[in-house]
């Protein structure tokens, strides 16, 4: 994406449109009268902010509160379903971090383990070195290698959208476009983004396991937790029933434009999967509250660093093993954002898992200006809710 903020992984790059909305509904006293009311108005206030539509999810010590605003489709204004389908894109990432870290926990390989060791000969060339690389390097991007998403030509235009919006990706071709360039930086020199990280940790799933990344977190996470609504697609452009449309601005202040369909083999491992805001929730707060991994995967994933290309938009935010840590004002909270053309994903949960915040939102703009405004609403929101009343 352009910008400084439209970079896949994060919710940082949302868009702008005019629909009206009504108030927040009357809310009963009490704790979940409050929880209704706060989340009601900051999804009202994110699409005030511009975005098509919105629908959000807290869970606040067994208490679940759901909000909508805004529209599901601009042509036939039809609502924002409350618990719809969405595209999580790089949340993605946490999902293929803790199947690597339970092979870990099995002894089927180690943190330290080089990428050459597991996929000989596929990070080479131009100064690539997969005898250098770890797979801590890769969970944590602080490999240097390649963003491959910078050079995909279904994100740099609505007409190479049309063009390319159905073709297949194979996860080897994703890492060969990384490898036409020079690292950024020596291994674990440094931190920066980069979804080649994941493509190759999909890759390595598959190479320790003999089956793919996505069966993998099927059979290890999807199924165990019960989240029958959460997918890896492959091929399949379409989103299930209900979802909400995405709508994708190119260029600030142009037009949005429809980009809910598309094939998400060109995010892979990095950022293809399919979730509804409940599913989400459960999954974070299985993860925090211990379930998914064993207590020292759990401490390797919450291993964390400065995420130092993110500090002028998020400071202070740290980034562990797929999973990214921002402080706050009673702390911190950990989190994955993502997003894909016209969707983005913004979530937080706290450090023992008894509250989650949950948001999807259907439009991105090409605006950082804009996109910041959104953000900092949804971190509001995210404060709130970690927080509660504490300050």
């Amino acid at each position: 994406m352009r910008g400084k903020l439209g970079r896949w992984g994060l919710t940082v790059a949302l868009a702008a449109t005019l629909v009206v909305t009504g108030g927040a509904p009357p809310v009963a006293a009490g704790p979940v009268g409050e929880d209704r009311r706060r989340l009601q108005v900051a999804v009202d206030d994110l699409h005030d902010l511009g975005i098509t539509g919105v629908q959000g999810l807290t869970r606040v010590d067994g208490a679940t509160t759901r909000a909508r605003a805004g529209v599901g489709d601009l042509k036939r204004g039809t609502p924002v379903p409350l618990d719809g389908h969405f595209r999580m894109g790089s949340n993605t990432k946490t999902f293929v971090s803790v199947v690597v870290l339970q092979l870990v926990g099995e002894g089927k390989l180690s943190l330290d383990d080089t990428v050459e060791r597991w996929l000989p000969g596929v990070v080479a060339g131009n100064g690539n070195d997969g005898r250098r690389v770890t797979v801590r390097h890769l969970l944590q991007h602080t490999s240097g290698i390649y963003n491959y998403t910078n050079d995909v030509a279904v994100l740099s235009s609505y007409e190479e959208y049309l063009a390319h919006r159905f073709d297949h990706h194979e996860a080897a071709d994703l890492v060969a476009l990384a490898m036409k360039h020079e690292p950024g930086f020596a291994p674990g020199t440094r931190w920066d983004y980069s979804n080649t990280n994941y493509i190759l940790a999909g890759m390595l799933i598959e190479k320790v396991t003999g089956r793919s990344w996505a069966t993998e977190v099927r059979s290890r996470i999807l199924q165990p937790l019960g989240l029958r609504r959460t997918s890896a697609p492959g091929d399949r452009p379409f989103l299930p029933a209900p979802h909400a449309k995405g709508y994708q601005q190119w260029e600030p202040g142009g037009a949005l434009t429809d980009t809910t369909l598309f094939n998400p083999t060109v995010a892979d491992a990095a950022g293809d999967m399919i979730t509804t805001p409940s599913d989400l929730a459960r999954f974070w707060q299985a993860l925090q509250r211990g379930q998914l991994l064993k207590p020292r995967q759990m401490a390797q994933l919450h291993d964390t660093v400065l995420a130092d290309t993110f500090q002028d938009f998020i400071p202070g935010t740290r980034y562990g093993l797929g999973i990214m840590y921002i402080p706050n004002r009673c702390g911190g909270y950990w989190s994955h954002g993502g997003d894909v053309p016209g969707m983005s994903t913004a979530n937080g949960v706290s450090v023992d898992g008894r509250r989650v915040a949950v948001l999807s939102l259907t439009t991105q703009l090409a605006a950082d200006e804009a996109a910041l405004a959104v953000y900092g609403r949804t971190f509001q929101l995210m404060d709130d809710v970690i927080c509660g009343g504490r300050g």
